[in-house]
């Protein structure tokens, strides 16, 4: 019998492609075929190792609109939205087609966050499809709620947070943890200036209650463990949420420091000629600050300045990843004003790999802006972390990191610009490095955390049976039954 053949359709952005590619690899390793495909901007610019694709894996391109790229400060992603609504299904549909005439039938679409049009092509061509949710399940479900009769009080909880106005009533949603207004993802505040965000979700949720029949309840696969999200995998009754995560690379789930093999999916310049990881090698265990914000945030240089005065009151080895914008070369204005002294506790690098850092001995606390890939990422790699959360999901991830799963800390409210002031940056430094009864805990959670992690994600753990269990029913025709 020939091997499932699955197409993958991901969001055209490095937060999405990089969970995307390592759900690839779990499926290639039970057996299956993938075709992955986004937008051709971004396939452009992803990374390629020389050597060709693993066996199993194919590429495949959709139109976003724009095809020759768009620079980072032009972008607009309300405009952008637009666009590769309309012009994604059209080529994603021609995609299916060509594939098709050529003697290619996929056996099943996968789809990620902020592509529900990927359902409605697979509808269309009489296909079926499954939602691949790569934020926690948490986030699923607040947002399910939201959509589902408790909006009023969502928004108004998401709104006292926003405001910051001291607002820290416990609030209660069915079958979740008791959770205060801080919780909530700030697409759901009234401010929110991300306008195709919410309807883009809603209509996620929409394709799941068309997919009820009968006793039937629809599948969504997220990006979690069991162990992690006991509570919130189970907390819809009308949805099966099935955790397979976490997707990390498959070389980070043996135990000795691994290269990092994983499918390039980086759509930023690298450098391997950076010698981060010798300099690692040569500091002490537990000793780095290591500090990221992901591919979308980047700081202003007020705040940069703030996080360097902590840095150098800190006096320890630092890693810092301070990316530029796409396309953009670096003005007098964005250096720091100590570069002098900060050369001489540690390295600043345009770019670095995430993991292979986070699994360094040397790495003992992230300071992070809280996205789900860099979360997860640091709660595999046992590394307790500093929140630093901005936007969308990662309020809510920061504060499970610091109140459910307790293997951080996150910092207070900037001042009147918004700034998180130096002292502040290294109070909660201390605390997660300090020698104190709180630091301890914290490293003992992330320690356990992490091993727990790996186990849901291996050969036979509760990630991997769930995926086999799922592909399984596909080929047998019964994924959408209990």
């Amino acid at each position: 019998m020939a091997p499932p053949n699955f197409l993958l359709v991901t969001f055209p952005g490095q937060g999405h492609i990089n969970p995307s590619l390592r759900f690839a690899e779990r499926l290639i390793r039970i057996g299956c075929h993938v075709t992955f495909t986004t937008a051709l901007s971004a396939r452009r610019r992803m990374s390629d190792s020389k050597s060709p694709p693993p066996e199993g894996l194919s590429f495949a391109t959709f139109s976003d609109g724009y095809d020759e790229g768009i620079k980072e400060a032009e972008l607009d992603l309300d405009v952008y939205m637009k666009e590769i609504t309309r012009r994604g299904p059209e080529t994603l549909r021609e995609l299916i087609l060509e594939k098709r005439d050529r003697g290619t039938n996929f056996t099943h679409i996968f789809f990620t966050i902020l592509m529900p049009w990927a359902a409605d092509v697979a509808q269309s061509l009489g296909l079926r499809s499954t939602l691949v949710w790569i934020q926690p399940a948490t986030v699923f479900d607040i947002y399910y709620y939201h959509f589902n009769g408790y909006d009023q009080l969502i928004r108004s909880s998401a709104d006292a947070a926003a405001a910051d106005n001291g607002d820290s009533r416990e609030i209660r949603l069915p079958g979740m943890l008791p959770m205060t207004s801080s919780y909530f993802p700030s697409f759901l505040a009234s401010g929110n200036q991300y306008h195709f965000s919410l309807p883009v979700i809603k209509r996620h949720f929409e394709i799941l209650n068309s997919e009820k029949t009968g006793t039937m309840k629809p599948k969504v696969l997220v990006n979690t463990f069991e162990e992690l999200e006991a509570e919130a995998v189970k907390a819809i009754d009308e949805l099966n949420v099935i955790p397979v995560g976490p997707f990390i690379p498959l070389a980070f789930l043996d135990e000795q420091h691994p290269t990092d093999t994983s499918l390039g999916g980086d759509l930023f310049q690298k450098s391997r000629d950076l010698d981060y990881i010798d300099w690692l090698n040569k500091q002490q265990a537990a000793s780095v600050i290591y500090i990221s914000f992901g591919s979308l945030s980047l700081f202003s240089r007020p705040q940069k300045e703030e996080m360097a005065k902590a840095l150098i009151a800190m006096g320890r080895p630092f890693l810092w990843v301070i990316r530029k914008r796409m396309g953009e070369e670096e003005e007098e204005d964005d250096k720091l004003s100590y570069e002098e002294e900060l050369s001489k506790l540690g390295m600043i690098v345009p770019w670095c790999s995430q993991v292979e850092v986070l699994s360094n001995p040397s790495v003992g606390c992230f300071v992070t802006h809280c996205g789900w890939n860099s979360t997860s990422e640091s709660l595999v790699c046992g590394v307790p972390m500093v929140g630093f959360p901005q936007w969308s999901d990662q309020q809510t991830n920061a504060k499970l990191v610091e109140e459910v799963w307790r293997t951080g800390v996150q910092v207070g409210k900037g001042n009147g610009e918004g700034v998180v002031e130096a002292g502040e940056i290294e109070r909660c430094l201390e605390v997660v490095l300090g020698d104190g009864e709180k630091g301890r805990e914290l490293r003992g959670n992330a320690k356990k955390w992490g091993e727990l992690a790996k186990k849901a994600a291996k050969d036979g753990g509760s990630s991997d049976n769930n995926l086999r269990r799922f592909v399984d029913g596909l080929v047998k025709g019964t994924a959408s039954s209990e």
